[in-house]
Order: C-alpha cells, then structure tokens, then sequence
C-alpha cells in the first residue's frame, strides 16, 4: 500500500526556498510552502488553552521566516477521538509535513500516537510530560516495557516538578499537611492519581499525607463525597489537576457546605482569568503551577519580543489579560521553524525528526533541547523539560485577579512578586 509517508520519502524537491539569515533552506517546489498541522481546543471545557492561537498563529506567519510556512489549524474540540481524527485528516488529506499540538494529554497524546503511526514528525507541549510519554505507552503499568518513539517530541515539566512547587508554597504556611486530592478519570487525572508513580507519594516524602476519595468522571455535577472525604480527614490543603468547569462546582459546593480549607493548589483549573473571576471572593489566594508570565525572563527566537512584549501585545490585539498559554503555543512554532531551518529536504521525514531532535534553541519559554537533562533514560529521547514556579491569584479592588508568583525555588531566574498567603 502506498502511504502518505512512502509519497513523501519518495518525492524530489524542484527548487529551494529562500530561508532567514542562519537558516539552512528546506527543499521545497518552487513556489510550495511548508506545512504545519496545528491542533488544539478551541472549543469544549478546555478552550481557554486555545485563546491565543489565532494571535500567534498570525505572528508567526508574519515573521522574517513565515512567509515560507502554511499553518493548517483543526480543533479538537477537547476530545481525544476527534484529536486523532483531525491529526490523520491533517496527514493523508492535509499532506501536512509536521505537526505541532498544545494543551493536556487529551489533545496531545491522541496527535503524538497518530503522528507515530504514520510517520510524521510531531511536537507537542502543555500537557505534564509523564502523562504524555507513559500515558501512550501499551501497558502503562509495566515500565519494562515502556519504548521511546521516533517522530514524538515533548517540552513541558513533569510531576515531580509540580510536586516540589506545590508543597514548597504550602512549606510558607502553617498548616496540618493533610491534603485531599482531585483526580478525574482522565489521563492527567490517572497519572497525578496513581498510587506508586503519582504525586501523592511524592508529598509524601515532603511530610505530607493525602487523602484520595477515587477518580470521578469530567463534568460531574456533585461533589458532596470528596467533600465529606476531606472533611473527615480533616484536609486544611486541597490540590488536583481538574478542569475549568469542574473546580467551580467544587470550589462553589465546598463554600456552600462550609468546608474552606487554608490552601487551595489545583492545576489546569485555574490557569485562566476567567476561570478565577467567575468564582468571585472565592478565587482570591486560589494558587497554581505558573509555567510562563510577563516576567519570565526569556524572548522569542522569531520576533526577538521578550514575554513581557509578547503578553502585551496580546493584549493589544485582544483586549483581553495574557494566559499562561500565550508563551507556549508561540514557542511550538519556534521550534517548528527553527528544525525546518536546519532541513534540507522538506519531504524527508527522517530529517525533519532527526533536525527535531537536535534542537537546541532559547524561546520564549526557555531553553528547549531534548538533551535528557532532568529526565529519566527511558523518556530523555523524547521529553524535554521547561521551568515551573508557583503562584497566587489576587483579587483587586476593580474584582479583577492578578497572578502573582510565590514561589521560584525550582527556578530562581523567575522573579517573584509576594509571599504565599491562606486563603482565610
């Protein structure tokens, strides 16, 4: 059977494009433009990641090297069967020669496994990088039996980062260290959850117990047996990893039966303003993983903006107050032009993976390079990681939140701007 990958490996190139300063040309048609696939959800409950993708999108396009690029954009529609679909549509259909893919294991890891599949260099990120690379594993359990791919490219930070941001913001504050834990059953929900390999065993090691009520399904309306859980365990900090919709229902149902613990921490729920500003005084102190702000420290390898510009500028654009996403999505299309800079071929797909896996490039989220540093053997072919520090959101005067960092003991280059406050 001819496929699109034998197609692509078998085509010659009639021309070159004309690449930026310091670039390498990929071979292309004369005239022809490289092709992107880009999936994310634009729509569903985790649409908030997907709020700057028009905006950077057009900026890459825009930049000294977009001209030589075509974006092809699908949405997943929060789904993981429609984010496989749309990834093989983007393949065969498409003819895409990559794809780059943003925001929770359940757009990433359906486009990674499809792109392995077929073939198809693909870059992934904003999604923990232990749900990515185990949750796609065929058995999960067996570490044994655990392969790296070859086309599958990751850039985030994983749990054990997550575990010494968490507990070094509650560290700050008195408390009791009984902690109640959220987990759905999700991918993330099942790797943050898992007993042995999750993260409760790591607050453990930092002197903290957590209480884990089981896994519940997304979009559950009734929250009344995690709160009894955690109140019987007498929990003065709740964390999980939930999604937007679901953690106002919780954080709503715990306020109205009077359970209000010292610290809230939850991940994926509360990384938007929106999100914070629809629970009212009840989002105030609220805290989170930050994995990029305005005043992280870094700039774009395609604009030269630093996050601060970056952040402004989608404000500009928008209307609306940056998100964390912002900085991320941007640098999936640093990366992808900076690999295809350094291809010769356009329709090698072995080079496109192989120039991918030699990256070594300072973005807008800092430095990406799949060296293996700070990752296991098993994964350090595939998973690079990115910096995370923890942060507080503020209530101001105006009802408006702001996200202050709390916490930069993980990453010391990113500064601060207060201390960890409880919550009342």
């Amino acid at each position: 059977m001819i496929t699109r990958r034998r197609l692509l490996k078998s085509g010659t190139a009639a021309g070159m494009a004309v690449a930026a300063p310091g670039l390498f040309a990929p071979a292309l048609a004369q005239g022809a433009r490289i092709k992107i696939g880009y999936v994310s959800p634009q729509s569903g409950p985790l649409a908030g990641f997907a709020e700057s993708d028009s905006f950077n999108i057009e900026a890459f396009l825009a930049s000294q090297v977009g001209s030589e690029f075509e974006v092809i954009v699908r949405d997943s529609q929060s789904n993981p069967d429609r984010a496989a679909a749309v990834a093989r549509e983007l393949i065969v259909r498409d003819e895409v020669h990559m794809i780059v893919v943003a925001s929770t294991p359940e757009t990433t890891n359906p486009v990674a496994t499809t792109c392995e599949a077929e073939g198809i260099p693909c870059i992934s990120t904003v999604a923990p990088w232990q749900p990515y690379f185990i949750g796609q594993q065929g058995d999960p359990g067996a570490p044994d039996s655990w392969r790296p791919f070859d086309f599958a490219f990751h850039y985030f930070w994983g749990l054990e980062d997550v575990i010494a941001v968490f507990t070094n913001m509650w560290n700050q504050l008195d408390t009791n260290k009984q902690v109640g834990g959220l987990f759905p059953n999700d991918a993330d929900g099942n790797a943050w959850g898992d007993p042995d390999n999750g993260v409760a065993s790591g607050f453990a090691e930092a002197g903290y117990t957590t209480t884990d009520p089981g896994r519940f399904q997304n979009l559950t309306d009734d929250f009344t047996a995690q709160i009894n859980a955690f109140r019987e365990a007498d929990c003065e900090i709740v964390t999980g990893v939930v999604i937007p919709p679901d953690f106002t229902t919780f954080r709503n149902q715990a306020l109205q039966q009077g359970f209000d613990p010292k610290i809230i921490t939850v991940a994926k729920a509360i990384l938007f303003p929106q999100s914070v500003e629809a629970l009212g005084e009840g989002g105030h102190n609220l805290s989170s993983e930050v994995w990029w702000t305005p005043t992280h420290p870094f700039s774009s390898s395609l604009t030269g903006q630093s996050s601060a510009e970056l952040a402004e500028a989608f404000t500009e654009d928008s209307g609306r107050p940056w998100t964390q996403p912002i900085g991320f999505v941007h640098s999936l299309f640093e990366v992808a032009a900076d690999a295809m800079g350094r291809v010769s071929n356009s329709n090698d797909l072995d080079e496109i993976a192989a120039a991918i896996a030699a990256t070594d490039l300072e973005t807008i989220v800092g430095r990406v390079a799949w060296n293996g540093d700070g990752v296991p053997d098993f994964a350090a072919q595939n998973v690079c990681k990115t910096p995370l520090v923890g942060g507080q959101w503020r209530r101001q005067d105006d009802e408006s939140f702001d996200l202050v960092v709390v916490d930069n003991q993980t990453a010391s280059d990113i500064p601060t701007g207060g201390d960890m406050e409880a919550l009342s």
